[in-house]
């Protein structure tokens, strides 16, 4: 047995998980990391697909902004978060026409966002303690009502992609073709960021604002250097989401740090070994290649004049024969 934290871990996983099963906070845990894992893991490839990445950080840091205010106000911070990351998607989405070049019309809404939530907390006259959770998450502090909450909120999310589906993966891949053909690009592009601004609310909960990019880029990066086709490549970004959130709820409940350091940490490394695969796979034919070149009697090692003698021209023989 092993003292990894605050409890003892024996590495029999089965036992382990039955022994964190009976506290309430894990159950809820897992519960609500496996619904924003899934949630995350369909949303980030569209993240990928139309190169929004910056736009999945700024409304994360305009939630932590809209969480501050609910704090002033006396509001639950979730509903700080889905109000500053909505009205935020929306204004990115119609200030900027198109999905890969917003990064001015983004910068400008953080910019004015962070201030927003500067001047909330300087009117703010305790601790914001539920504010400043945001910024790293907190994932075992979910209660049954916040796991039913985070429940209805990602079916929402992706009953709504599920209807644009095949408009949006469209106009992603190639939105001048899509405007072409008649699509509402701009539609489009403000259903897409409504999603993002929810899924992102949801899940700052278990990883933080800091730390968003973690649920909403990394799993598709994956899945996007696994995977050609779109199906396959979102089924890969689910699962790897999933593993890494159900990994690190399960390490962070034998140690001390926090269990997004530990999601975070599994995503990179995941990351880094499928990012190594194509090196790993030009180096062995390469040292293959290299290794065949030095054995004697080889093409490669067989004089020219030797190659002409067994021909039977006798060219290129040395002089004397």
């Amino acid at each position: 047995m092993t003292n990894l934290g605050w409890v003892w871990w024996n590495w029999n996983v089965v036992g382990d998980l039955r022994w964190m099963w009976q506290f309430e906070f894990i159950r809820n845990a897992f519960e609500a990391g496996t619904i924003i894992a899934i949630l995350s893991g369909v949303v980030s490839y569209l993240v990928v697909l139309r190169r929004s990445s910056f736009a999945s950080h700024a409304l994360g840091h305009a939630g932590f902004s809209g969480a501050a205010g609910a704090v002033l106000f006396g509001v639950a911070p979730i509903y700080g978060l889905l109000v500053a990351t909505m009205s935020s998607g929306v204004g990115v989405a119609l200030l900027g026409e198109k999905a890969s070049h917003r990064d001015v019309e983004i910068g400008t809404v953080l910019a004015f966002m962070l201030g927003l939530g500067l001047l909330f907390l300087a009117f703010y006259n305790g601790f914001a303690t539920e504010a400043y959770s945001i910024l790293f998450g907190d994932i075992v502090g979910i209660s049954n009502s916040q796991v039913v909450f985070t429940l209805e909120m990602s079916l929402l999310v992706l009953g709504v992609l599920g209807l644009v589906y095949r408009q949006l993966l469209f106009a992603s891949l190639d939105e001048e073709v899509a405007e072409a053909k008649g699509m509402h690009t701009l539609a489009l592009g403000l259903v897409f960021m409504l999603a993002l601004a929810v899924a992102i609310s949801v899940a700052v909960t278990i990883i933080g604002v800091l730390l968003i990019f973690a649920l909403t880029v990394t799993p598709a990066a994956i899945g996007t250097r696994l995977a050609k086709r779109p199906a396959h490549a979102v089924l890969i970004s689910v699962a790897v989401a999933l593993f890494a959130t159900w990994a690190g709820i399960f390490i962070a409940f034998y140690e001390v740090e926090p269990t997004s350091f530990f999601i975070v940490t599994i995503v990179f490394a995941i990351y880094l070994v499928v990012r190594a695969l194509p090196l790993l796979g030009r180096l062995v034919p390469a040292a293959r290649g290299a290794s065949s070149s030095t054995v004697p009697g080889t093409a490669a090692t067989t004089p020219a004049w030797r190659a002409s003698e067994a021909r039977g021209d006798g060219t290129g023989a040395p002089d004397g024969r």
